[in-house]
């Protein structure tokens, strides 16, 4: 089994090139979003969730990542847990996804090459670069959009946490990369690097 690791910025369009990048394999590949690994979010942050900061390390269960990934890199099946981000709550064990060790497998976060413990479990590595004012500009829109957040709140989140976490755990990761995507780029001309990154 080959493990491809893609890191980059909140927004930087790394979940759309693994998205690409998983079917352009044609079922060969297996995408877990290091996201679906959040802790449910403790009790004293209930009546304002967005004082918590979702982009530090520890906001992740990064340990049972790390297991599932020994599992299947052995040959075995796991079974990865999911999170709820309208009630920031890990979903019920019943509704969690066994999966079995795929030829191909992408592991996908802001955080994947920050964390030593994980990203040595990659046979390969991606950094995903956008500037930040765009990644900012596709943030507010994605999170107003999709997660029904407002202007305001998604600025202030973007400076109490997410900038200041990717200036000191994202952006340093990327010295860890193989391979430094352009995230403005043409997605099909990301993919093909990706591709003969490992030897596709």
């Amino acid at each position: 089994m080959v493990v491809i690791g893609i890191a980059g910025g909140t927004a930087s369009g790394k979940s759309t090139i693994t998205r690409k990048l998983i079917e352009s394999f044609h079922g060969r590949a297996l995408r877990i979003a290091h996201d679906r690994y959040y802790r449910t979010l403790p009790e004293r942050y209930r009546a304002n969730p967005l004082d918590y900061n979702f982009d530090h390390p520890d906001a992740l269960d990064t340990e049972r990542l790390v297991a599932d990934l020994h599992r299947l890199r052995t040959g075995q099946e796991a079974v990865l847990v999911d999170y709820d981000y309208g009630i920031c709550e890990r979903r019920d064990p019943s509704t969690w996804e066994v999966v079995s060790p795929p030829e191909i497998l992408v592991i996908e976060g802001i955080l994947v090459l920050a964390v030593p413990e994980l990203r040595q479990l990659f046979d390969h590595s991606v950094f995903v670069h956008t500037a930040a004012d765009l990644r900012l500009a596709r943030r507010l829109r994605r999170d107003i959009v999709e997660r029904g957040d407002t202007p305001n709140g998604v600025i202030d989140q973007y400076l109490a946490t997410v900038r200041p976490m990717h200036l000191e755990f994202v952006e340093p990761s990327r010295v860890h990369a193989d391979l430094v995507i352009d995230g403005t780029g043409q997605v099909e001309h990301a993919i093909s690097r990706i591709r003969t990154l490992v030897g596709e």
